[in-house]
């Protein structure tokens, strides 16, 4: 019997207080999300952002309990579809910013017949799926099996789409239809995109998708708004701003979806669900909540082991 490892790829993201140092040095030490050519003059930079950051980030990640939900959430998922896979396969994953690191996980795999790679973002971009991919290319020559992209995936929308209705379940037709969905999806520097990403098509793709099936199911918001969040130092990115939209929104009734990302992480629990909750307070908003990822909810589990078996 051939042997199979399905290996799930994130950023991943502090443990505890004391690898928020690491974990943000790594990432902005990252040629593709900061794209200067001297490694020498990214890591001096890297270097300043992570001092001029770190003390501010470390009080973010008090404030959800020291540590990024990510790495246990990422641990539950791996587990279900263990239980999920047969004998023949392996289940596991590696971060690209804390450990496990691909180097050290991909040592367990050497002799396997296959390894599957899974980024864990729905959407193509050179800073997320690309970055992942080329971590594990450069701790292993092999030819690896890449599930790449699965944000026009029906299993996936619906998944999507239950989390959606999950927040509005007690809401009648009439109360729903005055609430604002608002696709919150991870900015990107817009020069980026005009070198060439995908990223922005996509998600412009799938905000359409996703509005076209919560249609043909009856649900009516409002309005669908696509923002985007977490933007970074002076240059020009991609807009409009998540908290901006907020701020001018007269309904004061927002249910926000964290569209670019499968699993929980700070961005969500901590800058969507307490930053800009805070605005919402201060506007004196009648309903805010936040969308939970697909984390490691069973049906999605099953749809990974799926998308693996699928590829090529």
């Amino acid at each position: 019997m051939l042997k199979k490892a399905v290996l799930l790829l994130n950023m991943g993201g502090p443990g505890k207080l004391e690898e928020v140092e690491i974990f943000l040095k790594n990432m902005f030490n990252d040629p593709f999300i900061l794209s200067i050519k001297s490694s020498f003059c990214r890591k001096i930079l890297a270097f300043i952002i992570t001092f001029f950051r770190k003390k501010k980030a470390e009080e973010n990640y008090l404030q959800i309990g020291g540590t990024s939900p990510i790495n246990a959430l990422t641990i539950s998922l791996v587990n279900k579809m263990k239980a999920l896979a047969p004998n023949y396969v392996c289940v596991d994953f590696a971060m690209n910013y804390t450990k496990p690191f691909a180097n050290e996980v991909l040592k367990k795999y050497e002799n396997f017949d296959d390894i599957i790679l899974i980024p864990l973002y729905p959407h193509y971009s050179q800073t997320t799926v690309k970055s992942s991919i080329q971590s594990c290319k450069k701790a292993m020559s092999k030819d690896f099996k890449i599930c790449e992209v699965f944000y026009k995936n029906e299993k996936y929308n619906e998944i999507l789409l239950n989390l959606i209705k999950d927040e509005i379940s007690n809401f009648s037709a009439e109360e729903i239809s005055e609430i604002s969905l608002i696709f919150s999806a991870h900015s990107l520097p817009i020069k980026i995109i005009e070198k060439g990403d995908p990223y922005e098509k996509q998600i412009r793709e799938h905000v359409e998708i996703l509005s076209e099936m919560l249609k043909q199911k009856g649900v009516n918001f409002k309005e669908i708004i696509l923002a985007y969040q977490s933007r970074l130092g002076p240059v020009k990115w991609l807009g409009p701003n998540t908290g901006d939209v907020l701020k001018n929104l007269k309904n004061k009734k927002a249910l926000i979806f964290p569209l670019a990302f499968c699993i929980d992480n700070s961005e969500t629990v901590f800058e969507l669900a307490v930053q800009y909750a805070k605005i919402a307070r201060e506007r004196n908003f009648t309903f805010y909540k936040v969308c939970k990822c697909p984390n490691d909810r069973d049906e999605f589990a099953e749809f990974l082991l799926d998308l693996a078996k699928n590829e090529k």
